[in-house]
């Protein structure tokens, strides 16, 4: 994938995350967040330590920090990135959560099924597929939950009602201001579930002011250790890649992208 983004996309500058073990300040809020996810394979995690040695044999920039997810450090790199004159991000994920971060200088490479299929979300893509801005994202993760990271949302809220609420009224806050103009059932659940909403939509935002400093020069897509790779590459059976590894060219220099 990542000697695909290199060809295909020709970044000038690039930056990777990952998250690292232990507890985020969401589970100190929610001791119950991703509490109902299952654990993967030991032997995946055994490969992160040659990933990363993988990474910084290319050359590119790994930000990670205690306590924060990866989607937030790639949130605020993002976000120090729009400062920068002329540059303009993708953030490369399978994790639809991070279209809430989509502007006008920043965009979301949805890796779908690896790089076989791929979608890339601007802001009228985010509004045609989910019928919402990107900036309501949070809100929707705050009504209908999110099994996924087991976030509860309101009890008996839907994506299609949620949807709509946000569609008329434009945020929670908005929603419960005008609570005594919804009625039926919608009304009675989401009175109910006023403090799981707000709470919900705590933990489905991604901040992005975590305590990471993104540096342009330091992410600057650099001649990588091209023998360092071949020797991991052959080390770990990767014939294949290492002729993909000789077609790779550096960027060119008129092009602004950050990974």
């Amino acid at each position: 994938m990542l000697l695909s983004i290199i060809k295909n996309e020709n970044p000038v500058y690039m930056a990777i995350s990952f998250d690292l073990k232990g507890k985020t300040f969401r589970h100190e809020e929610y001791k119950d967040y991703k509490a109902t996810r299952v654990k993967a394979p030991d032997e995946l995690y055994a490969q992160f330590p040659r990933i990363k040695e993988l990474v910084r044999d290319f050359g590119i920039p790994i930000y990670e920090i205690e306590g924060f997810e990866a989607d937030d450090v790639l949130g605020t790199l993002a976000k120090q990135a729009e400062k920068e004159k002329d540059i303009y991000s993708y953030i490369v994920t399978g994790d639809m959560d991070t279209l809430q971060l989509v502007t006008d200088k920043t965009k979301v490479l949805s890796t779908v099924k690896g790089l076989t299929e791929t979608v890339i979300y601007d802001i009228p893509k985010v509004l045609g597929k989910y019928g919402i801005s990107p900036s309501q994202v949070p809100d929707l993760k705050g009504l209908k939950g999110d099994a996924s990271d087991n976030i509860k949302g309101v009890a008996g809220i839907g994506e299609k009602t949620a949807t709509a609420l946000l569609q008329k009224f434009g945020n929670l806050e908005n929603i419960y201001e005008h609570l005594d103009e919804i009625n039926g059932a919608v009304h009675g659940k989401l009175e109910k579930g006023k403090e799981s909403a707000f709470l919900s939509r705590r933990l489905a935002t991604i901040v992005v002011d975590v305590p990471v400093q993104f540096v342009l020069e330091k992410c600057a897509v650099k001649k990588f250790q091209k023998e360092k790779l071949i020797s991991l590459f052959t080390e770990l059976e990767f014939k294949s890649l290492i002729a993909k590894l000789n077609g790779i060219k550096l960027p060119v220099e008129n092009q602004q992208t950050l990974f």
